[in-house]
């Protein structure tokens, strides 16, 4: 059976985790055999050739990442290759003398190590350090302990990024607004990125120039990676992504009225680029209208849309299926978007 794929910043992250578990550093062949990543494809006793290549371009990804990576070369083993030790000396990678932080931020520093801790990694690192301590090495537990939710994303999320590593052409099923049933989608990706808190797939038609960009909460059940391979084109895509789905949230607005003082009042105007005009009246931007509608339907009586009617009408029918839900009439005349 085919070892489960690694993500490679969890690889990543796994190696560099485990080279600063230990002072004397790891040779290769610990590395291979107990890191995460790695040890899943490891053959104890065969032929590692692929695997060692694999260390070798991770290598260079972590320093030019500014990881301090140091080889050791034991004492009366020059020249052998074999023996070299790799390690990140702690000291060259803490934070600097007279960096501090207030109260506040250690408070928030400690919430986001509960959040990474006992993650998607804690299983597989507890196994590593039995296996780093059955070797004789002096490992670091709490640092192990921590590690990134890497798969606490959208579904999506890891088969397109695989697919973008390689290049390779995806379909998947996508629902847009408004759709009882989603359409099928033929793209090649060319990057991920975040606007607002959600992911996007900024993606090519193949055999033309033409970009779209989709919702990762809207690609509904598993994404098929092909064998078809496309050649990405020049620039950074992720980029160019968010520059054309920046130029849409500035372009688009709507006006909203709410309570002054009111929760409603409070969230919205801590979204960015939103303006006030007067106590009650807020200006919004929004890439969206779909979300939007969401978001302001989930703030109830306290605002009420004034333009542009098609969001307006977009709160009331969510309003409307509401009231339905819990036996009310569904018309939605009494809402206050109504």
């Amino acid at each position: 059976m085919a070892a489960a794929r690694i993500p490679v910043e969890e690889r990543l992250f796994s190696l560099v985790l485990a080279l600063l578990a230990t002072d004397a550093g790891l040779t290769k062949q610990e590395i291979l055999s107990t890191v995460q990543g790695y040890r899943q494809r490891y053959v104890a006793g065969g032929d590692n050739g692929n695997l060692e290549r694999q260390f070798e371009r991770d290598k260079d990804d972590i320093r030019e990442l500014g990881v301090p990576l140091e080889t050791v070369e034991p004492l009366g083993e020059a020249g052998n290759n074999q023996n070299l030790r790799y390690r990140i000396p702690k000291g060259a990678y803490d934070l600097p003398a007279d960096v501090r932080f207030t109260p506040e931020e250690e408070t928030l520093l400690h919430l986001a190590s509960m959040v990474w801790r006992e993650g998607s990694l804690s299983a597989e690192s507890g196994r590593a350090l039995l296996k780093l301590r059955s070797l004789g090495l002096d490992a670091a537990e709490p640092v192990l302990g921590y590690t990134p939710r890497l798969r606490a994303r959208d579904e999506a999320f890891e088969p397109l990024s695989g697919a973008l590593q390689k290049s390779a052409v995806v379909t998947f099923s996508y629902l847009k607004p408004g759709m009882l049933s989603p359409a099928s989608r033929t793209v090649e990706p060319l990057a991920l990125f975040q606007h607002e808190g959600r992911w996007h797939l900024y993606s090519r038609i193949p055999g033309s120039d033409e970009t779209r960009t989709y919702l990762l909460r809207r690609i509904i059940g598993p994404v098929a990676v092909t064998s078809r391979r496309f050649t990405p084109p020049a620039g950074d895509q992720a980029s160019i992504g968010l520059a054309e789905l920046a130029a849409v949230w500035n372009a688009n607005t709507a006006v909203v009225r709410v309570v002054p003082g009111s929760d409603a009042a409070t969230r919205l105007l801590r979204r960015r680029g939103t303006e006030a005009s007067g106590d009650d009246e807020l200006t919004l931007h929004y890439a969206d209208a779909a979300i939007l509608a969401d978001e302001l339907a989930e703030l109830g009586p306290e605002v009420l849309v004034v333009s542009p009617e098609h969001l307006r009408d977009a709160v009331r029918e969510r309003l409307a299926a509401v009231i339905a839900a819990h036996g009310g009439p569904s018309h939605g005349g009494g809402s206050t978007n109504g």
